[in-house]
């Protein structure tokens, strides 16, 4: 399943380059892209990233999966769909960019209730930012993170920031992405 999903990356989600062309949102300029929506989106690799990230977790006995909308949205989407169909069912939630100002005021959307054991995810991790501040609002709404997961580690120092506030880990790094793109029968001519 990772060698296929590895694949689907690079084929919708992945690109590099000699030079620094890419801004990212820091504003900092790399040599790698990662948009894993197109991946995350696409039914195969919906699949994927469910069962991987399903797996992943599966042993840690919580309540939910989610994080920082928009990027943790497919994947907690895909690893709840997956717990259900092997029969160990896990919520997922989504934690908003802005706190709702109506109604019940609060971070997160989903069926979570305060005391909760949640994994927060996230697509992509290049400092971490957004992954520790899912962990802080999931934490101000009283839910017990036990871990996070990463989909894509573009190994810039993310996992080791998320690695100060909980136990991190990630499905895939750019090292493996560059690897296969590198073989001769995956580079595109």
């Amino acid at each position: 399943m990772k060698q296929e999903l590895i694949t689907i990356i690079c084929n919708k989600s992945f690109k590099y380059s000699d030079e620094p062309t890419f801004k990212l949102v820091s504003g900092k300029r790399s040599r790698f892209y990662v948009n894993c929506k197109p991946t995350t989106l696409s039914p195969r690799g919906m699949f994927l990233v469910g069962h991987l990230v399903f797996d992943t977790i599966k042993d840690l006995n919580v309540d939910g999966i989610g994080g920082l909308t928009f990027g943790a949205d497919p994947v907690a989407i895909a690893t709840a769909f997956a717990s259900e169909l092997e029969g160990n069912p896990i919520n997922a939630f989504s934690i908003r960019k802005t706190q709702k100002d109506h109604g019940i005021i609060r971070w997160i959307e989903g069926d979570m209730k305060p005391g909760d054991r949640v994994v927060i995810v996230d697509d992509v991790a290049t400092t971490g930012g957004s992954t520790i501040k899912a962990i802080e609002r999931a934490r101000l709404e009283k839910l017990d993170v036990a871990k996070a997961v990463i989909l894509v580690d573009r190994q810039e120092g993310g996992i080791e920031n998320i690695r100060r506030h909980v136990d991190v880990c990630a499905i895939v790094t750019r090292d493996e992405l560059m690897m296969h793109i590198d073989k001769p029968e995956n580079r595109q001519t």
